[in-house]
């Protein structure tokens, strides 16, 4: 059978599945990917500020019921984009998990205008009505198994 190609919907959230796999977070793995024009200008994933000790390593640090420690996934692509001067407006995201409120406020701000993502996680109601407000597209990505499975990395380690 012959191979397709991915879709581009899921082959950018492939990307921000891999970045989750290098989150430090013991709670939750979370990968972005900030995209504009079908070409990758930033990811990230949910994890300590660079030189600090990881919660994988340490445990969480908790207060009021959260994890202080933790940059979200969706902070960390932003940042990226301020620190080498890319600007987000009018570019796409891509989240392994819908965006907590002060994400999503972070994102609109930022001028996304599109967010997609694998995994409902505690949609906020005032998050949804600040989307539908500043009229962004929301877009639930499903994952075709067949396009995960052709994504093997089985054949790049196989002897040849």
């Amino acid at each position: 059978m012959p191979k397709k190609r991915i879709p581009w919907d899921q082959y950018f959230m492939m990307q921000s599945v891999l970045l989750a796999s290098r989150s430090t977070c013991n709670r939750l793995s979370v990968g972005a990917t900030i995209v504009r024009d079908k070409r990758i200008i930033a990811g990230g994933y949910n994890g300590s500020v660079s030189g600090d000790v990881h919660c994988l390593d340490e445990g969480c640090y908790m207060v009021d019921g959260h994890c202080v420690r933790t940059i979200h996934a969706e902070m960390n692509a932003i940042l990226q984009c301020a620190k080498f001067g890319e600007s987000t407006d009018g570019a796409e995201i891509y989240v392994t998990d819908f965006p907590c409120l002060q994400c999503t406020k972070m994102l609109l701000q930022a001028g996304i205008k599109k967010i997609s993502y694998l995994r409902n996680y505690n949609n906020d109601p005032y998050a949804l009505s600040l989307i539908k407000l500043k009229n962004v597209t929301v877009n639930h990505v499903e994952m075709d198994t067949e396009m995960i499975e052709q994504a093997s990395f089985d054949s790049f380690l196989a002897d040849h």
